[in-house]
């Protein structure tokens, strides 16, 4: 992730030394707070730390609520380099996760807005205009020969969360593509606990009802 480094200035304090003797071992048993910290005080291994760390499961967050795997690749490196820049606004008070996932989040809302104001709809049904945006389950697929069925499950249920509403989306990718618990998400999107849960069970059950019986 060398694009988003680049001597950020600032003073190099009491901890320089012992930030200058991290080996990749050490940052990577360093806390997200300890890295954020190392990179204010002008170092870059801790940023590339942090984007191992979740570089992943942002990716898989935001191809999953975004529907479009190139799409996705230019948020992950757009968030990165807004997290990069702004890390000075980072309150350690709070998980760099939550504060993480919620840019990402707020960068996923402005593509999809741009989106539509391009007439591309999240909503299309099956078979009509818009279907190349849609992630194909073959790109991803590890073994050209893999079983049938698991093929056929995997391009339903991305139709059928392409047609879910919005929230309902955006709610099940941050829970299982981000991997994150119900109380991050409840931070990000700024709602209570309980209807974070509420919200996740009828999105799953709508997701449910509009798979095809013979695949659920």
């Amino acid at each position: 992730m060398a694009a988003v480094s680049g001597g950020r200035a600032g003073g190099r304090a009491r901890n320089s030394v012992m930030w200058q003797d991290w080996g990749v071992p050490e940052a990577d048993n360093k806390s997200d707070t300890e890295l954020v910290a190392a990179v204010l005080e002008g170092f870059e291994r801790p940023f590339e730390v942090l984007v191992k760390r979740y570089q992943t499961r942002l990716f898989r967050y935001l191809s999953r609520y975004t529907g479009d795997l190139e799409e996705a690749r230019d948020i992950t490196q757009e968030v990165f380099i807004k997290v990069y820049g702004a890390l000075d606004s980072y309150d350690p008070r709070y998980r760099f996760s939550t504060w993480l996932f919620r840019i990402a989040a707020n960068a996923a809302i402005d593509h999809l807005r741009r989106r539509k104001l391009k007439a591309v709809s999240l909503d299309l049904p099956p078979g009509e205009d818009g279907e190349s945006g849609r992630i194909d389950p073959q790109d991803q697929r590890p073994d050209p020969l893999e079983d049938l069925s698991r093929q056929r499950l995997r391009e339903a249920l991305d139709l059928a969360i392409e047609r879910l509403p919005d929230d309902y989306r955006e709610l099940l990718s941050l829970r299982h593509y981000g991997e994150l618990p119900y109380e991050e998400i409840a931070e990000i999107k700024k709602m209570p606990l309980g209807t974070v849960k509420n919200k996740l069970f009828r999105a799953r059950q709508a997701l449910r009802d509009l798979l095809p019986k013979d695949v659920v």
